[in-house]
């Protein structure tokens, strides 16, 4: 796979009704030493807790069956031998879409009852060629699954969802047998038509929305949209701390002041620093929006200046608390998060030096040396949001 350019994997989702749990899983897997990912989305029959059950097993032995490179006929006998059919409908109780990508930018799809996945070279359709397995098996005699696969190019998306957007609208005035594989697919064209570059989370998002008010803003099924995109990386830098050594205040001024892509300064007197190195002016702001948090600075060639490690530490708690529902506020913290989030490789630059008012014994214990708090983030970011991450200190 080329190395200049990035896959996003997103899946948003929507909750059935009131449902605490969805019944829609979607697991995603980056194995580092074959340079491949693996997305896998499972509807579980009904809703609730027993649908969610379910389609995390299939998730799961799907993740790990082609993980292990085993053959399509192997995936889908193993997952249907396991999980029990309903003995009135003779229906497997989850379906699920497998989307495998490797080292080569070759995508393998495999798709069981799940709404047809859709394809986008920049903004038109494609269509690769699809392949028919009839099962043979005592438990799934006849059972049929799609394959194909295909080479990614440069700006291909590949969308897959759950019934609960085609079948969204169901029985209303407009949409009386639901909204419909062609409906989904002109929401989609008229989205990358209107916004070429459109980023991966948000496409999903559009999706989900317009499955949501079809349905009157109350879901009749749990909603999920898993979006693939193939791009250029989008890169965000984030520099916090002055350097131990005072002499590399250039050296690390300078590596900031030429990044190509968002930049963040964390820290007052990191931007002080940086505002002296640069010859520019910092403007404050005195709206607060996070009562934790002072607010935020500006400065010409950065995107936002924020107070240092509280604000990382708060950082660090979104991340690990933040999931496809989650909506993220105003506050430093949460424009941080929202920056990161958009972007696939995200470049650390730290100084070490110890700001003397975190020596407060009054300060909360779990306020940790901006080292320990990077790496904290970085191991969430590579770990839940398989963000590329590298990191330099001073």
């Amino acid at each position: 796979m080329d190395e200049k350019f990035y896959i996003e994997v997103v899946c948003k989702q929507k909750n059935h009704g009131d449902a605490r749990v969805c019944g829609d899983v979607f697991y995603t897997r980056k194995i580092r030493e074959e340079g491949r990912i693996i997305a896998v989305l499972s509807d579980g029959m009904g809703h609730g807790i027993k649908a969610n059950i379910l389609a995390t097993l299939t998730s799961t032995l799907a993740l790990n069956l082609t993980q292990e490179h085993k053959s399509v006929e192997s995936i889908a006998a193993t997952i249907m031998s396991t999980l029990p059919v309903d003995s009135v409908k003779e229906m497997n109780y989850s379906t699920f879409t497998i989307a495998d990508i490797d080292v080569d930018g070759e995508v393998k799809i495999l798709e069981y009852e799940n709404p047809k996945t859709l394809f986008f070279r920049g903004a038109r359709r494609f269509e690769p060629q699809w392949n028919v397995v009839v099962l043979e098996g005592v438990k799934y005699a006849g059972k049929e699954v799609l394959t194909t696969s295909f080479r990614l190019a440069k700006e291909d998306r590949i969308v897959f969802c759950s019934d609960g957007v085609v079948q969204s609208g169901l029985g209303t005035d407009k949409y009386p047998i639901g909204f419909g594989q062609e409906n989904l697919e002109m929401l989609l064209t008229d989205a990358i038509q209107e916004e070429h570059t459109i980023s991966a989370d948000r496409l999903a998002s559009k999706v989900i929305d317009r499955a949501n008010l079809n349905d009157g803003f109350h879901p009749r099924d749990d909603i999920s949209c898993a979006v693939i995109y193939y791009r250029e990386p989008r890169k965000l830098m984030i520099c916090s701390g002055p350097p131990v050594d005072p002499a590399n205040d250039s050296l690390m001024a300078g590596l900031l002041q030429k990044f190509e892509g968002r930049k963040i300064i964390s820290g007052a007197t990191t931007g002080d620093m940086i505002a002296r190195e640069w010859g520019k002016e910092i403007v404050d702001s005195n709206v607060m929006t996070d009562p934790d948090l002072p607010p935020v600075s500006h400065m010409d060639g950065v995107e936002l200046i924020t107070e240092g490690i509280l604000t990382l530490s708060k950082v660090s708690e979104l991340l690990k608390k933040y999931n496809s529902a989650y909506e993220l506020g105003k506050g430093p913290a949460d424009l941080i998060v929202k920056a990161i989030l958009e972007s696939d490789k995200i470049y650390f630059i730290v100084g070490t030096n110890i700001n003397v008012a975190h020596q407060d014994p009054t300060l909360p214990i779990e306020l940790e040396l901006r080292r320990t708090v990077v790496h904290r983030i970085a191991r969430t970011l590579d770990e839940k949001f398989m963000k590329e991450v590298s990191m330099k200190f001073f």
